[in-house]
């Protein structure tokens, strides 16, 4: 038997993975894989993978969600990587590109019709070190909708190798020399948990941590499955958790979060409970990531070798050498000395209400700091008829605060004309798996 490929590209061909076969690739949950068998692993799924030309991997299983991705890549089809899995989102996500399939491995969740369910036991092939052409398209990763419609981003193979190469430069000081193993949060779908859960252990080396823990105590459980030097991969949302619960924690060689800004007193209180250094990385589903820095001590951003920043009107045009071209972001940055930079906000955050200024970020922020509120967001909605500037509105989680109380708060804040009405108190803010807050569900909330 051998496995089909649907395309082959006629380009520089690399490795799927790297170091000796018998590294250790993934563990975790009763399972220890090394890469020979991993290699065995994706060249069997591949060959029974249905035809078509794209797949939606679903996979909750952190090792049978590599497995597929590379699978699939060796097949030659293209990975969708949604922003979410829920069932709308993936609809619109099959029905924009043809001949689509979904792959999942739970077999108490449904597939949509024509999907396929990874067998119980993965099948294994013999042969050579499964390779990939440089210049093979090999996902679309899609913006998670927080500023509005989602947005397809394409990925070769060549991007990726280079984009893992500088995160790589970026991360390796926590770990020095030692095969480090990641424990992560972040869902694989997500560009950042692509980056860090998938690309991270095929091409540092590094262990994955098959499972996928999502309250403290499954994290440090799943951190006490794997081998020092441990790295955990997470977001500010699991991050502010952690530190909440007082859960103890193996050693850590250090923390690594990213999706949303990350407070500097969350950074500090994170680095003081665990004993390690947390290392923000900033990027986007567009360009990958690109800068970190170390909140609990800078604000100012570090570039990563090979990225320059050039400030536009609108935003930020981002050079890169993992980019095919430029991409401009919303971000404004003020460029400093040394390849940093420090982040002003968006122009589509900035706020101007009879003649004074403000940004929704900022208001967000104070919102979040009322005694009593547990979570919130600020936003402008759309100009009702007749008016040119749209409302203010917010949503908040305080469950022991009234809204007429937070709103006396908030006056001592901020100046009025920026105080959000309506502002309506909810038992939970409707975060993606990340973290982040889909402009339409924000919206749907208020409305109701």
């Amino acid at each position: 038997m051998s496995v089909v490929s649907e395309q082959l590209p006629s380009t520089t061909r690399h490795p799927l993975a790297r170091g000796p076969l018998h590294r250790l690739l993934a563990s975790g949950g009763g399972q220890s894989v090394d890469l020979q068998t991993f290699f065995e692993h994706v060249r069997g799924l591949a060959a029974v993978l249905p035809s078509g030309q794209h797949a939606v991997n679903l996979c909750d299983d952190r090792y049978r969600f590599l497995v597929a991705f590379c699978a699939v890549a060796l097949r030659g089809q293209v990975n969708l990587l949604p922003s979410s899995r829920a069932h709308a989102v993936v609809a619109d996500v099959q029905q924009r590109y043809p001949q689509t399939y979904c792959l999942g491995d739970d077999a108490q969740q449904p597939l949509p019709p024509g999907g396929f369910l990874l067998p119980a036991v993965l099948p294994r092939l013999a042969g050579e070190t499964p390779t990939l052409g440089e210049d093979q398209l090999v996902a679309i990763g899609f913006t998670s909708g927080s500023t509005g419609t989602p947005c397809a981003n394409s990925k070769t193979w060549g991007s990726f190798l280079a984009s893992t190469a500088q995160n790589l430069q970026a991360l390796r000081s926590l770990w020095g020399d030692a095969q480090p193993a990641l424990v992560a949060t972040v869902p694989s779908q997500h560009m950042y948990g692509m980056e860090m859960a998938v690309l991270m252990p095929l091409l540092a080396p590094a262990t994955l941590q098959a499972g996928r823990p999502f309250f403290p105590q499954d994290v440090a459980l799943a951190l006490a499955e794997v081998s020092a030097p441990r790295v955990l991969i997470t977001t500010p949302v699991h991050l502010k958790a952690l530190v909440e619960s007082g859960v103890q924690l193996p050693p850590l060689a250090g923390i690594v979060t990213a999706t949303a800004p990350l407070a500097q007193e969350l950074a500090a209180a994170a680095e003081q409970a665990f004993a390690t250094e947390v290392r923000e990385m900033f990027g986007s589903t567009e360009t990958c990531i690109f800068a970190r820095r170390r909140t609990a001590l800078e604000t100012a951003w570090t570039l990563l070798p090979g990225v320059r920043l050039e400030p536009q009107p609108d935003g930020t045009r981002v050079h890169a050498a993992h980019l095919a071209a430029p991409v401009v972001l919303a971000d404004l940055v003020e460029l400093l000395p040394d390849e940093r930079f420090v982040l002003r906000g968006r122009r589509a955050d900035l706020l101007e209400i009879a003649g004074k200024r403000a940004s929704l970020g900022d208001l967000t922020r104070k919102l979040q700091a009322v005694p009593g509120v547990v979570d919130a967001v600020v936003v402008q909605l759309a100009p009702e008829p007749g008016h040119a500037v749209g409302r203010i509105a917010a949503l908040v989680v305080a469950p022991d605060r009234e809204e007429a109380e937070i709103l006396r708060d908030l006056r001592e804040l901020m100046d009025p004309v920026f105080l959000p009405r309506p502002l309506r108190k909810v038992a939970v803010l409707p975060r993606n798996d990340t973290g982040k807050l889909p402009r339409d569900a924000v919206l749907a909330l208020l409305r109701h």
